[in-house]
């Protein structure tokens, strides 16, 4: 925590009652996190506290601005529609004792505190069909009920985030620059990522010409981010928030095809393994387009089968580009463990490829919309 003390940062927070005791809480790369118990007239009390990692989201306060924004929106439509436990469907920001939503430490850290959701838990990865189209149904309700979000724009929190434009750009100026000798032993990848640059804008350019609208998506949507009922393991809301920012709902589809379609692990060296299920690719579709269709443009749903090649794509792009610059950005555990996740990511591309028209029938089943075939 950086030397800070847990008792220090949750006294600044309007919580009322008697401090009990706090721990590490989570498993997160992102924030330090950890939990605080208060004893609430008898009743024993947990939140949850995260320092914003300001190396990654250098404007915090935008952060919470977008954060703030989305939660109370959805609370406010959960209970207007009656449904029980709303305050277990939102995340619930506890505002600081001067009224913001956060607060700063001795070293400048910024802190946030939000109501512990009780009798819940996440899991880690779909191992069924069903747990595919359970995720697919919770990303698609999180995005409708912020369809409607009022202006003004939310803030971008981490500027051309999935812009492949601007990661093209990068990575062209990586590869001239050869700071640390790789390019020799990347020939194969860099071949695959300059001839499929055109496929890769797919999605930016349909947003900047207009044909897709900005939406707002979540942009981190992997099973883990769901918190679930210990009770009747029914979806309760959608967590980790720091992401959500404009975008098209594409992104999100895409991730969430890119993660679930597989079982093989984003590292998994052995490319045989790494191969695009269907079956998993229905059912979570089946599960998405439950929520969002009614939203959901024509020209959106033609795209949703490119989205996962898509955002394979700008992954497999940023481990390459990652690679070649020295592994800036990525944890590894071994010398070409980005190169490595770069080619386990142009094996998906391509197993998506193989099977593209079957996916196309698939989305065009799911939505009854007549589709343009895609390269």
């Amino acid at each position: 925590m950086n030397k800070i003390s847990p008792e220090k940062i949750v006294g600044q927070f309007a919580i009322y009652g008697e401090y009990i005791d706090s721990s590490s809480f989570g498993s997160g790369h992102i924030n330090d996190t950890f939990q605080s118990r208060w004893n609430q007239a008898g009743a024993i009390l947990r939140y949850v506290h995260q320092k914003i990692n300001q190396h990654v989201f250098v404007q915090p306060d935008k952060v919470m601005e977008n954060i703030l924004r989305v939660t109370t929106h959805i609370a406010e439509q959960n209970r207007s529609l009656g449904l029980p436990d709303w305050s277990r469907r939102s995340l619930v920001v506890v505002p600081a004792k001067d009224g913001k939503p956060w607060v700063r430490d001795a070293e400048g850290g910024w802190w946030r505190t939000y109501l512990f959701v009780e009798n819940s838990h996440t899991k880690n990865m779909p191992s069924s069909p069903q747990e595919a189209r359970f995720l697919g149904a919770s990303i698609g309700l999180f995005q409708k009920q912020l369809s409607n979000l009022p202006q003004p724009r939310l803030h971008d929190t981490i500027p051309n985030f999935h812009n492949m434009e601007i990661r093209y750009r990068r990575f062209y100026e990586v590869l001239k620059e050869d700071i640390c000798g790789r390019v020799k032993d990347a020939g194969g990848e860099i071949d695959f990522v300059r001839n499929n640059e055109e496929r890769g804008a797919v999605l930016i350019r349909a947003m900047q010409e207009g044909r897709i609208p900005e939406r707002i998506c979540h942009n981190d949507t992997k099973m883990n981010n769901i918190l679930i009922d210990d009770k009747d393991s029914t979806a309760l809301c959608v967590i980790d928030l720091d992401t959500v920012m404009p975008g098209t709902s594409l992104f999100d589809v895409g991730d969430l095809i890119r993660t679930v379609t597989t079982s093989a692990a984003e590292d998994e060296t052995e490319l045989s393994r790494v191969e695009f299920d269907t079956v998993f690719f229905e059912a979570l579709l089946d599960g998405y387009l439950s929520e969002a269709l009614n939203f959901l443009t024509p020209e959106e749903t033609t795209l949703i089968a490119e989205a996962g090649r898509n955002i394979t794509h700008i992954m497999a792009l940023r481990f390459l580009t990652d690679y070649l610059e020295g592994d800036k950005y990525y944890r590894i555990s071994r010398p070409a463990h980005n190169l490595e996740r770069c080619r386990n990511q142009i094996a998906l591309i391509k197993s998506m490829d193989s099977k593209f028209e079957t996916a196309v029938e698939i989305v065009k089943q799911l939505t009854n919309e007549p589709f343009s075939k895609l390269g």
